[in-house]
């Protein structure tokens, strides 16, 4: 059988054992001391331990309530217990016994109360034993060594209060020492008779103070029904108990026992008197019914101290909101009357199914009086989900200011902006809902900024979506969105070559958490595509990794694009290949709208590449009909044709090309950004034919690596070089493309001649030599004395060191490069 774990002996300080073991010896003779403590704190035990250890000293000792008389005793060292329950007549003769200089006096009490007879007696002693709390090194001495979790864990609920730890510790077993600390039950068990010898006053102070008043005296007033001076003597006269710590608060061993022993309607009293009186005060509830989560304790007033206490969560901790608003429940609260309020707490946790799903239930019911609000939850959970043609008329009937930009916003992206300037319009001239705060500002401009995307200029939509994030972000943190503003400006900025000003916007916004948890997964793919389009992979990487498996198809649909816009860089075709499926899985599930622009241009490319074309018309054609209905605003439109530009070059489909590129040189006076699109259109195609001018290339691939797309300015250059018959061209346009990407430029360690060679191993060279020289891959391994496979891996570690994006790439670079190298 498993032997329990007990103390045998009080455990005493090194000072006081040396006095007890003085005593007990007869070195001190004739003591008079005091042992004043609260309750739990060993006086019994240590009484206990000095008259055995007496017994065995040959020391004579006699208990108070032994004797009769005075004149009776011999000389003996006298234990009195509990002195402070004596009445008057025992009073009286304990300081008889106190002058009587025959005998020895140990007396134990506690501090209150204190009548002035016992004030007489503790006036003729000479000095105090002092029992102090026990630390986690003594208490880890009691269990046993190597118990430290334990040890921490135990003086954490009982504070050190030795008589609540001995009662933990002797109720151990060494088979739960190696488990989770935890209270056993029979710990608990025995608290009932400390319990039970409270009087009732005193037992509703503890519920109180476990239930969270102990810090607001006129609350624990109001809950008793007292006057503070009776509430401060029970403070008193409970801190004696030794159950409690300084503030009067129970010690936790205590709390989780009077939760456990004392029944639920007499604490569900208490808290509800507690509740009652906070709400009718109009005062926070969070603080004092946070702790009541569990317990069990229900009633109509403590439902609605739980749903009020929901409402001041949800700002700063929706996870916690939703238990709460779960507890109202559970209190009494009807489910149908939280329906909209708790559906915006799951929502803003991230769980929008289950937000949608209990806003549908608030629509559905025509007695309901939350219905807008739950359509603007349904809504906002639809368009995470890329519905946002049913979002919009979910939103619109919803009705209010905030719901009414969140539509607007839905009908630009969805091809109807004469409707949304209609709304916006409207919704100005009916005048707000409410205050013109920072959260309806920045919504309305929001919704402005999107509108002037299709119907002003690139510069205004990019400003007033600016601001509109800027404006939201020190409220923005418990704001249900749809998207948010600082996200449709990186959208924006991304298509207007302005990625600097959308980065910083992004990294406030996770910092913030603005938009609460649904809105995280999108700011940071948002950050991972700047990355991938400035070049920058492994940057780009990270957040796409942290994000894992989206849940919703807005947000997978971006990060299946980033997967392949980088497997497209890093010219992978097999991860290419490995993912194209996933892609196009995350096409079909996702409708096009405006906002999905980017994932489905970067698809166009990847798509061509995999001669897959056919499976992405039909998106594709959906988008230019959108764009047609918008009246193909320049800025949502050059996206998509530069993209498809590369797709039809790809797929030498010349023709296609040049309607691309007719297209972006119509938007070129629009904007700069605009204008260095169509430039780089036309150098490419002219490149294609031969005619290469390194100057204009230079030009017009670092102009748009300082728009943010630095792997299409050194793709661009990549392909002049391939297509140039200049050698010195070539070397430069190559030095130019690695430089644009992060590769070693001429004067970073290349020469002028060209030497970026020296990148490559001494067996890499001689590989590339002879695939230069035609050999295949097995006439190679034969001539160097390795594998096919070798060399296979030889050739994709020079094609990633180089960055070419195609074999013929690859070899046109090694031809120049090993050509340089010759002419040394």
């Amino acid at each position: 059988m498993t032997r329990a774990v007990v103390a045998i002996e009080p455990i005493l300080d090194q000072p006081t054992a040396r006095l007890c073991a003085a005593i007990a010896d007869g070195e001190r003779s004739g003591v008079r001391l005091a042992v004043v403590a609260p309750g739990e704190y060993g006086k019994t035990a240590l009484l206990d331990h000095l008259e055995s250890a007496c017994a065995k000293g040959g020391v004579p000792t006699v208990r108070f309530e032994q004797i009769s008389g005075v004149e009776d005793i011999e000389p003996a060292l006298m234990l009195v217990d509990d002195a402070h329950a004596l009445d008057d007549g025992a009073l009286d003769k304990l300081r008889r016994c106190a002058e009587d200089d025959r005998l020895g006096l140990i007396v134990a009490a506690r501090p209150m109360p204190r009548p002035v007879a016992l004030n007489d007696v503790l006036a003729l002693l000479r000095g105090q034993i002092v029992l102090r709390p026990l630390d986690r090194g003594q208490i880890e001495d009691n269990i046993g060594t190597n118990r430290t979790e334990w040890a921490r864990f135990i003086h954490a609920r009982t504070g050190g209060v030795p008589g609540l730890v001995h009662r933990v510790v002797s109720r151990l077993d060494l088979r739960r020492l190696a488990g989770a600390p935890a209270i056993p039950e029979p710990a608990l068990a025995d608290l009932r008779h400390e319990l039970d010898q409270l009087n009732p006053d005193t037992l509703r102070l503890l519920i109180a103070t476990d239930a969270g008043a102990g810090g607001d005296f006129d609350l624990l007033c109001g809950a008793l029904g007292m006057t503070s001076d009776v509430v401060f003597g029970l403070l008193d006269d409970v801190r004696t108990t030794g159950l409690v710590s300084a503030d009067g608060t129970p010690l936790p061993v205590v709390g989780q026992a009077l939760r456990s022993l004392i029944p639920a309607e007499r604490r569900a009293a208490v808290c509800q008197r507690l509740a009652t009186i906070q709400l009718d005060r109009g005062a926070p509830v969070l603080e004092l019914v946070r702790p009541w989560l569990g317990t069990g304790v229900t009633g109509s007033g403590i439902a609605g101290a739980f749903r009020a206490a929901a409402e001041e969560a949800l700002d700063t901790d929706p996870l916690l909101a939703v238990r709460l608003f779960d507890a109202a429940v559970t209190a009494g609260a009807p489910a149908a009357a939280l329906g909209a309020r708790r559906a915006e707490a799951i929502a803003l946790t991230g769980d929008l199914d289950t937000a949608l799903r209990l806003a549908d239930d608030v629509i559905a019911s025509p007695d309901a009086t939350d219905r807008a609000d739950a359509a603007r939850i349904a809504g906002t959970a639809l368009a995470h989900r890329g519905s946002w043609g049913h979002a919009t008329e979910l939103l619109r009937w919803s009705g209010s200011v905030r719901s009414r930009a969140f539509a607007a916003v839905g009908l630009v992206a969805t091809g109807r902006h004469a409707e949304a300037k209609r709304l916006l319009d409207d919704s100005e001239q009916r005048g707000v809902d409410g205050p013109p705060t920072l959260l309806s500002g920045a919504l309305s401009s929001m919704a402005r900024g999107v509108l002037d995307s299709v119907t002003g200029t690139p510069t205004t939509a990019l400003s007033t979506l600016v601001s509109s994030a800027e404006m939201l972000e020190p409220v923005g943190r418990a704001v249900l969105l749809p998207d948010s503003p600082a996200a449709l400006a990186a959208v924006l900025a991304l298509q207007c070559g302005e990625p600097a000003i959308a980065e910083p916007l992004l990294k406030r916004a996770v910092r913030d958490g603005t938009g609460g948890k649904p809105m995280l997964v999108r700011h940071q793919l948002l950050l991972a595509w700047i990355a991938m389009t400035r070049g920058d992979t492994s940057t780009a990487a990270k957040p796409l990794a942290a994000v894992g498996q989206p849940a919703h198809p807005r947000d997978w649909l971006f990060a299946v694009a980033i997967e392949v816009g980088l497997a497209r860089r890093q010219s992978d075709l097999a991860a290419l290949r490995k993912i194209w499926g996933k892609a196009c899985a995350a096409v079909i599930r996702q409708p096009v709208d405006l906002f999905t622009f980017l994932p489905l241009a970067e698809f166009a490319v990847a798509a061509a590449r995999l001669g897959d074309q056919d499976r992405l018309a039909p998106h594709l054609a959906r988008a230019h009909e959108l764009l047609g209905q918008l009246g193909d605003p320049p800025l949502w439109s050059t996206v998509l044709h530069w993209n498809e530009l590369h797709a039809a070059l790809t797929s030498e489909r010349r023709d296609e090309a040049e309607r691309h590129a007719a297209a972006l040189r119509a938007n070129a006076e629009h904007g700069a950004h605009l204008a260095t699109m169509s430039a780089a259109a036309d150098c490419w195609l002219r490149a294609l034919d031969g005619a290469v001018d390194p100057d204009e290339v230079e030009v017009v691939a670092r102009g748009l690596r300082d728009a943010g797309c630095g792997w299409d300015g050194a793709w661009l250059a990549r392909q002049a070089a391939i297509h140039t018959t200049d050698r010195s061209a070539m070397l430069r346009l190559l030095d130019c493309a690695r430089s644009l990407q992060g590769g070693p430029a001429r004067g970073d360690g290349a020469s002028e001649d060209g030497s970026a060679v020296a990148q490559l191993s001494e067996r890499e060279v001689q590989v590339a030599r002879l695939v230069v020289d035609g050999l295949t891959y097995k006439e190679v391994g034969a001539r160097l004395f390795i594998s096919a496979k070798t060399v296979e891996h030889h050739i994709a570690r020079i094609r990633q060191r180089l960055g070419a994006d195609s074999r013929a790439e690859l070899l046109t670079q090694l031809r120049a490069l090993l050509s340089a190298q010759s002419a040394e």
